[in-house]
């Protein structure tokens, strides 16, 4: 089919492969490619020019082409090296673009943190957070991942982030290590005209009949309502599951059902939020990482900032 690129597949390795047998010389033959002169060539790369001779000689007897056509001191390109130092000259520049995007991810003032956090703490903690450490690095970047738990520990445990602000904390998985830092209230959202929206506090075996909204399975909060729930005495009747707390919110608001959920920022209207008395209906927040991969200055800088803020990271009631 026409106007379809062709995706780019992945050189093979192995001892008697082109590319593990030739790329050690292609830097050569490209300097003296471009120069047309192998005495040139070897100082601007400083070596030995007859190191520089033999390594292009060697390469025109793997190849079993001639790629120079030498008269005296200068040497003219073949039609068989045009043909390769234009790939070769390709393959240089991506290695180039490759090492300075790799130098500049490690750069300790404007290197990259990929950095996940609970939807929860999108709205107020983590801009908080980010701000007061860009006032110390301010060209610092990031790649901010939102996701459920479960998901944020996967990409974690894959190397694709750096460090996740998490709750509930990862237990057991020696792969993983996490800090606690903070512990927030939890409160039940009724609606407004629910028979206990009268009420300031409530046992949470209260609602054991009643009809629960709930986050999907693998996000945190909803493991850790179905383990309040479980402390209750009770399994709740999810009647709806959504990925937002908002959209909780508004199901409560609608009368759809009775959610366990973090303090509202801005109250909502049509939603009442009870204290609840027992058990004590509190979730721990907390930062992971993967313990004995290395990581680059930014990352270690962030990481130690995030750990200095154990007890200040949320506002606390």
């Amino acid at each position: 089919m026409t106007g379809v690129t062709e995706p780019t597949l992945p050189a093979e390795l192995g001892p008697d492969r082109p590319a593990v047998q030739l790329a050690p010389r292609l830097a050569q033959f490209a300097a003296v490619a471009r120069l047309e002169h192998v005495t040139q060539a070897a100082e601007l790369l400083g070596v030995p020019q007859p190191t520089l001779s033999r390594a292009v000689s060697r390469l025109e007897a793997e190849l079993g082409v001639d790629l120079l056509a030498r008269q005296g001191r200068t040497v003219r390109l073949t039609r068989a090296g045009r043909l390769l130092l234009a790939s070769v000259e390709r393959a240089l520049a991506e290695v180039e673009r490759g090492a300075e995007a790799a130098r500049a991810e490690a750069d300790p003032q404007t290197g990259r943190v990929a950095f996940g956090f609970l939807h929860t703490m999108g709205t107020d903690a983590v801009p908080a957070l980010l701000r007061d450490f860009r006032r110390a690095y301010p060209q610092v970047r990031f790649q901010l991942v939102q996701d459920y738990v479960g998901a944020m520990l996967d990409r974690l445990r894959a190397g694709e982030l750096d460090l996740c602000l998490v709750s509930p904390l990862p237990d057991g998985d020696p792969a993983l290590a996490a800090r606690r830092l903070d512990e927030q209230r939890l409160f039940l959202a009724v609606p407004a005209d629910h028979r206990l929206a009268g009420r300031r506090r409530i046992r949470l075996a209260e609602v054991a009949e009643e009809p629960f909204v709930g986050l999907e399975r693998g996000y945190g909060m909803r493991a850790i309502t179905d383990g309040f729930c479980a402390e209750a005495g009770f399994a709740p009747r999810i009647a709806f599951e959504g990925e937002e707390t908002e959209t909780l919110r508004g199901l409560v608001a609608a009368g759809l059902g009775v959610a366990l959920l973090p303090p509202a920022l801005v109250p909502r209207p049509g939603v009442v939020e009870l204290e609840v008395t027992a058990p004590r209906t509190r979730r721990v927040i907390g930062l992971a990482w993967a313990p004995g991969r290395p990581v680059t200055p930014p990352v270690a800088a962030f990481r130690d900032f995030v750990l200095s803020r154990r007890g200040r990271l949320l506002a606390h009631d």
